[in-house]
């Protein structure tokens, strides 16, 4: 498994997994990561960040092709390879969007060594049985369920073709880097904050890495799966940013989780990390700060 990571020489140093998701990869973090090397020093910087890339994206190996692989499967992996840092003894955070925050709520569900989770994308099936009459939903969150409800109707083509017919459009999307910039790129494009965008040079660099690595068809399996919605007896935070696809209100995701930190952003999108890396780093800090004991 392929990572990157900022190791601290600080003894006291909490770790912390950022899990990337689809159709990003470890190249969403970094900017994150310079922003940590600007702030602290090797000897005070608080956290130890690790970056993994996910089973069967970009650097790491493909998952099997003789059995069925789960979200499951990958936060085992992910869960493994932290413990292989040595840092069982003294626990870690996870923190995730898109398919990574998936892989960090099956972590933070399963494994005790995981002491919380911090999400910027909350959105799973099920998540509407958490809807009720007397939730108090913001202005904000109302329009935010509007967008939900738009990208359930027709923004989710991708992701059924994803899961119903992965081998093909991994082959078809494999034969071209313009089709794989197509596909890739309107993402990028489409879940963002238009006020701001992502720049062209960055879009490029990730569907690059795709293309180089040759990634895409394994990248896609975790789509042919039903995920189940976990509830996460932990310390756990959200971030809500109102571009993301499908922005989950406050009263439905603390039903799923401890709560112990939220921050409602007036800009933001899907790529959090990207879009808004000092306010989603600010947002980690306090929930560190509220979640590790």
């Amino acid at each position: 498994m392929h990572f990157t990571a900022l190791f601290s020489d600080n003894p006291s140093a909490i770790p912390i997994a950022f899990f990337h998701g689809w159709p990003g990869s470890f190249l969403e973090f970094l900017p994150l990561m310079a922003m940590l090397r600007e702030k602290y020093t090797p000897e005070t910087l608080p956290y130890h960040i690790i970056v993994p890339s996910l089973p069967g994206f970009t650097l790491s190996s493909d998952q099997p092709l003789d059995r069925d692989w789960k979200v499951a499967d990958t936060s085992r992996i992910m869960h493994k390879l932290i413990l292989s840092l040595s840092f069982g003894t003294t626990g870690y955070l996870v923190q995730g969007g898109d398919i990574g925050s998936l892989v960090a709520r099956v972590i933070a569900a399963t494994y005790d060594e995981c002491k919380g989770m911090h999400l910027n994308f909350a959105e799973i099936a099920g998540m509407t049985d958490k809807a009720s009459p007397d939730d108090k939903l913001s202005d904000m969150e109302k329009e935010g369920l509007e967008r939900r409800d738009k990208f359930w109707r027709v923004g989710r083509g991708y992701a059924t073709m994803h899961g119903t017919k992965p081998s093909t459009i991994g082959l078809v999307l494999s034969s071209s880097p313009i089709a794989l910039l197509a596909w890739i790129g309107e993402k990028f494009l489409a879940w963002s904050d238009p006020s701001a965008g992502i720049p062209l040079h960055t879009i490029l660099s990730d569907v690059t890495l795709y293309w180089l690595t040759g990634c895409f068809p394994t990248s896609i399996y975790t789509y042919r799966e039903v995920k189940e919605l976990l509830y996460v007896d932990k310390p756990s935070g959200y971030s809500y940013f109102p571009w993301e696809l499908a922005p989950i209100p406050k009263a439905w995701c603390e039903k799923t989780c401890k709560l112990v930190t939220f921050k409602a952003h007036e800009s933001g999108g899907h790529f959090a990390a990207l879009e808004q890396t000092q306010a989603l780093l600010e947002d980690v800090e306090k929930f560190v700060e509220a979640a590790w004991n």
